[in-house]
């Protein structure tokens, strides 16, 4: 079989799938009540005009024939339209051979200027919006005024006559909160709370129709789902069906919108919602996010297009929920700031309180309000009201006087929305555990209802709903009432309310307590996290193509047996993304149980991996049992849950070799220099074709200071290149007639024994210098520490001011942080630096000295000799750190980055992994309010186009508190509990690795005037440093030394035609359901894939410094993705793979029917995910 090819590329010669056009299917019709026609969401009758002065920002050095190729090759339109989405590719003839198409045509000229138009407009510009997070921080005093009895509002007051024309509509919706994880762990919570509380819901709910509830964590859904009888089960179809309980988001927990990736969001969502859809058979519609620390404008994105229409949140800044509750904008449509043609708009509800509890739901006094929690009544476990006046139960007698206070607080709650319809939660943390408490507050509320409603001079209708009933509602009013205000831009989504972009960090629920602590707390498990997200994504990849390469072959077994552990590992990531779990704001025990489980998974996926690469390089007719273990291992192996992976060494005997196979996850082809172990330095590397390659072996350094500060190991590098999504092979010999691995030259500033085989002599002098061809660095000695960086393209030197300081804090916690002053530096001079010098590779080793007898951290900066490629455009920091022992009690260790880049304080950090968002440090907030999250990207920039970006491989916290700064949070040890209810510190620090990519870049083109303002993007350069930090090469090696004459059937594995643009990335290549894999009639699509198209700053080079493609030049099409497997009966569907209808999900109607000829045509900053089945040419000639 000829599915093979030793090269990445090759586009002449492929098996390339029919071009002949396909008959185009029809959508399913939406399942939204909501959705408009496409064409209804052009505001102002269409395009924006590309006149705009900011639109004249060049796109790179080659500006006006780039800016003509981008603009004329990319249409601003997303999804197919409905009657175009879904793609086939006929089977072609027996033996017929195919030639590659051109990728793209546009229809006419008009259809050409219009695409033209969209993305000129686009350039140096932000969304048009009636407000932005940014002019809300500029405008707030953060004066914290003590408000009365609404203590972070004011005292709110009505006339009485606002409810005449338009009565009150209540929607109290009864719910309980579920955290998956916090102080139990999610099992531990199950069986003594949730299991419980789904029972009561279902019995309580089925006694009366009246009855709502709303449900949000599928992870405890699914869990109650197999333990309940089928009885149970139709029972609560039933309410759902009914509409008596609504799902809620329904994602498989509620997660945290700071720490988390976009690609575990997008993967924590999909589990549970297409579990729902599998099990009951409904679809989220509205989002309940009630408890995350803050809110990320990435996830309003997400959930657009996920067809969700409506969203809630409640913890923002208390002084950002009173400037809005002030102007009656506590809803509004959260709109991306990229989006000029306003297709991302989603309708936002924002809680106006404290809390989600009961006291703080009903309306602004929450001793008031407590007393109708009437589960606080005797005879409960709950506490009784701090404010002393408790609930009592409601009879004839008193009816009416609880009744008209309980409307006194929905009227005052009223008073700060637009409309006339006000939603009421009920609920708090694992409520409704049994049925005295569901009908304690069922009971009474019906009595409070009953006398609201049956006297109609009270101008209110009192009911419990779900937020279906509350958003259905709240539009047909918005359609009937004009709440527009004069000079609002507002949105064509829904009229009468204002637009708003930007986020939500950094959350302060009360005086100075911001929650920037949760940023870093826990780091190590954070950097799992992210292990796991790119193993499991790997693996993803990998599944598909062992099942789109073998179909009904033996080896199509492999990833079907395995559909088991895939599910569960893919639940293991999704657990952890819970707002207590990526966060570190759970008890010691309940962290060791998130840990284990994805150590558990990562063991399970790297096991698969194993086998599948061997079935990958292997022949598909072979009729052995794929099942059966690999004769390939992991070189990186984790022992524990808890402790960093190793590398495995390699153990080459003469005349012997060990094979390693690299997989590349990304979507261009990956020349870089490589690395493994090895016991003996005396080794040659060989690739595939039995060619020598040159390579380097240098010592392998202790973490820790010891009198042995080499670990007599040694590290071997060479240079390998590996096709886009493909494999490609390698070998470790000795004794070969192949020049073997050149040692590295060591440096020392303080003397110690030298290894073998290596020269080490002593370093002179205060400074050292350390090149390759992009950088010189320069270090102090006596420090080891990073001083200046010069780049060799224009001779210009940039200080960076590398220092490592440390906080001391008292009353930081889990969540907090509350810092005594600032950080200080805590190395001293003297210490052990140590420059390793080869041709591949450099390294400078630090052990500092500090005043502790053992350092909390130690660190490596690395540069590298590939030759033209993405590694030798960065420099790698790795930092060991040990934050261990009660002398770091009370302690938070940063790094800081002091350069000579005038930033005014202002930096970029980014959102989810996804998009940017502009950073501004305010004097009128502490320090702990001006730090920010960071999950992979933080960056300065001066008004002259200087950069400095640091990419990093794990989620912390980043600021810049002074002129030119860039700070990181590392770790942090706390004693005390922060008050926020985890009753405990952070005392179980283990020791880890943190990598960063920095980058120094110049813009090649003038900035918009009104960059300062505006939130820039990362260059094409910038995302390629990123995807490889974050995806790298995983590698595997044989178990055992073998002949130099075995070979595998295949020594490469290139399934892609070529590589794909560089500002397109492949987010998931998947087989949602693999144990449905063989019985799926071949008209269901089996496979999906996520595209994004990453929007990148065109003021910096396209290329990146590299001969990149982009979209505009070269657009990507299905068809031709592939090499050997034709992909087939395509269809846009939504980032759930739930909705099949493209307008319900916010996309604009494209130009033509492109869509037929199998270009996928995507908008910069977007996601889009299409449906298809892949087949290799031997079935279609079956």
């Amino acid at each position: 079989m000829h599915f093979f090819s030793g090269s990445g590329g090759g586009r002449s010669g492929a098996l390339l799938p029919t071009t002949s056009k396909p008959k185009a299917h029809h959508h399913l019709r939406s399942k939204s009540s909501l959705s408009a026609p496409a064409s209804s969401r052009r505001r102002g009758g269409g395009l924006h005009s590309a006149s705009s002065p900011y639109s004249r920002r060049a796109l790179c050095l080659a500006a006006t024939a780039f800016a003509a190729l981008f603009m004329l090759a990319f249409l601003r339109l997303g999804f197919p339209s409905s009657r175009s989405a879904a793609l086939s590719s006929p089977a072609r003839p027996r033996g017929a051979r195919l030639t590659r198409r051109p990728a793209f045509r546009l229809r006419d000229s008009a259809a050409a200027e219009a695409a033209a138009a969209a993305v000129a407009a686009r350039i140096g510009r932000e969304a048009p919006v009636d407000i932005t997070t940014r002019d809300l921080y500029d405008r707030i005093e953060f004066s914290d005024v003590d408000g009365g009895a609404w203590k972070q509002g004011w005292e709110v007051k009505y006339r009485g006559d606002e409810w005449d024309a338009e009565k009150l509509k209540v929607f109290v919706a009864p719910h309980s909160h579920n955290d998956p994880g916090w102080i139990r762990t999610v099992e531990e919570y199950y069986e003594r709370q949730s299991r419980h509380i789904l029972d009561t819901i279902v019995e309580s709910l089925s006694k009366d129709s009246r009855r709502k509830f709303i449900w949000e964590e599928m992870s405890y859904l699914e869990r109650w789902w197999r333990d309940a009888p089928p009885k149970k089960q139709e029972a609560f179809a039933k309410l759902v069906r009914d509409g008596q309980l609504e799902i809620v988001s329904g994602g498989w927990v509620m997660n945290d919108e700071a720490n988390s990736h976009y690609f575990a969001i997008i993967e924590q969502m999909m589990e549970g919602n297409m579990w729902l859809n599998d099990t009951i058979g409904v679809i989220p519609k509205n989002s309940w996010s009630i408890d995350p620390f803050g809110y990320s404008s990435t996830m309003a994105y997400l959930l657009r297009r996920m067809g969700f229409h409506n969203m809630l949140i409640q913890r923002t800044h208390y002084e950002v929920k009173k400037e809005l509750a002030m102007k009656k904008n506590l809803e509004y449509l959260w709109r991306q700031n990229w989006d000029i043609e306003e297709t991302t708009d989603i309708f936002v509800h924002m809680m106006p309180f404290y809390s989600y509890d009961i006291p703080h739901t009903c309306g602004p006094e929450p001793a008031v309000c407590c007393q109708f929690d009437f589960a606080r009544m005797r005879g409960f476990s709950y506490e009784s009201c701090p404010w002393r006046f408790d609930p009592v139960e409601t009879n004839s007698d008193n009816v009416q006087e609880r009744a008209t206070k309980l409307l006194d607080q929905y009227r005052k709650k009223s008073t700060l929305y637009r409309t006339n319809t006000l939603l009421i939660p009920l609920g708090d943390d694992f409520r409704y555990v049994s049925m005295e408490e569901a009908e304690v507050q069922f009971r009474n509320y019906e009595k409070l209802f009953d006398y609201i409603n049956s006297n109609p001079h009270l101008n209110a209708e009192v009911k419990f709903g779900t937020l279906e009933d509350y958003f259905s509602t709240l539009r047909d009013e918005a359609e009937k009432i004009n709440y527009t205000r004069p000079g609002e831009l507002g949105s064509a989504e829904l009229q009468g309310f204002p637009t708003l972009s930007g986020d939500f960090f950094t959350y302060a629920d009360r005086n100075q307590d911001y929650w920037s602590g949760y940023y870093v707390s826990r780091p190590f498990f954070k950097a799992v996290d992210r292990v796991l997200e790119q193993t499991l994504r790997a693996s993803e990849i990998l599944v598909s193509f062992v099942l789109g390469y073998c179909q009904k072959f033996q080896c199509a077994k492999l990833p079907i047996s395995f559909s088991h552990k895939l599910t569960a590992a893919r639940r293991n990531l999704a657990l952890f993304q819970h707002h207590d779990g990526v966060t570190g704001t759970a008890k010691d025990h309940v962290v060791v149980d998130y840990g284990t489980r994805m150590h558990t998974s990562l063991q399970d996926l790297q096991l698969f991996m194993s086998r599948a690469v061997e079935v990958l390089l292997g022949d598909f007719h072979d009729r052995s049992d794929p099942t059966l273990l690999s004769h390939f291992e992991p070189v990186q192996e984790r022992s524990k849950y808890d402790v960093h992976p190793v590398h495995r060494a390699l153990h080459p005997h003469d005349g012997k070799a060990q094979s390693v196979v690299f997989f590349n996850p990304l979507e261009q082809t990956r020349d870089e220099v490589v690395m493994v172990v090895v016991s003996t330095p005396d080794v040659s590397v060989l690739n595939s074709n039995g060619s020598c390659l040159p390579s380097q072996v240098s010592p392998e350094w202790q973490f820790v200071s010891d009198e042995k500060i080499s670990t007599g190991r040694h590290r071997l590098y060479w240079r390998a290149s590996v096709p886009p999504l493909g494999l490609e092979t390698y070998y470790v010999v000795t004794g070969q007639d192949c020049e073997k691995a050149i040692p590295a030259v060591v440096k020392t500033y303080q003397e110690f024994p030298c290894p073998e085989p290596y020269h080490c002599s002593k370093l002179e002098g205060k400074s050292v210098e350390m090149k390759n061809s992009n950088y010189t660095l320069s270090f102090d000695t006596s420090h080891g520490l990073l001083q200046t960086v010069t780049r060799h393209k224009d001779g210009e030197q940039t200080v960076i001011g590398e220092e490592i300081g440390m906080y001391r804090s008292h009353g930081s916690g889990a969540y907090l942080f509350k810092p005594i002053g600032e950080a200080r530096s805590i190395v001293e001079e003297g210490g052990h630096f140590i420059l390793t010098e080869g041709p591949l590779v450099q390294e400078a080793h630090s052990l500092p000295k500090t005043e502790w007898h053992k350092s909390p951290l130690s660190h490596s900066t690395r540069m590298y000799n590939c030759g033209d490629s993405i590694q030798d455009m960065l420099i790698e920091k790795e930092y060991h750190v040990e934050l261990v022992g009660h002398v770091f009690n009370d302690k938070e260790l940063i790094v800081r980055y002091k350069t000579d880049i005038d930033n005014q304080r202002i930096f970029y950090s980014d959102l989810n992994g996804f998009q940017m968002s502009r950073r501004q440090t305010y004097d009128k907030i502490p320090l702990q309010g001006n730090y920010y999250p960071m999950p992979s990207l933080a960056f300065l920039q001066d008004s002259h186009g200087n950069r400095f970006s640091v990419h990093s491989k794990q989620s912390l916290g980043a600021a810049s508190l002074k002129n030119g700064w860039l700070e990181i949070m590392l770790d942090r040890r706390l004693v005390q509990d922060d008050g926020r209810g985890l009753g405990q510190g952070v005392m179980d620090n283990r020791p880890m690795n943190v990598i960063f990519h920095l980058l120094r870049e110049s813009n090649v083109s003038a900035l918009p005037k009104t960059h300062s303002l505006l939130t820039l993007q990362p260059s094409l350069l910038s995302h390629r440093v990123g995807a490889h930090l974050n995806y790298p090469m995983h590698a595997f090696m044989s178990k055992k030394p073998h002949e130099k004459s075995f070979k595998l059937a295949q020594q490469s594995f290139a399934p892609l035609t070529a590589s794909l643009p560089c500002d397109v990335h492949i987010v998931n290549m998947k087989v949602p359901q693999p144990l449905r894999f063989p019985h799926t009639e071949a008209a269901e699509p089996r496979f999906a894939v996520l595209l994004q198209r990453r929007g990148w700053d065109a003021s910096y080079c396209k290329r990146g410094g590299l001969q990149c493609t982009t979209v505009g030049e070269e657009p990507v099409n299905l068809f031709y993705m592939f090499k050997d497997l034709s992909a087939m009966n395509v269809k846009a569907t939504s980032l759930n793979l739930l909705h099949d209808d493209p307008e319900m999900l916010g996309y604009l109607e494209q130009i033509g029917d492109v869509a037929l000829e199998g270009n996928i045509l995507i908008s910069p900053m977007e996601i889009q995910a299409y449906k298809l089945d892949l087949q290799p040419p031997s079935s279609q000639e079956e």
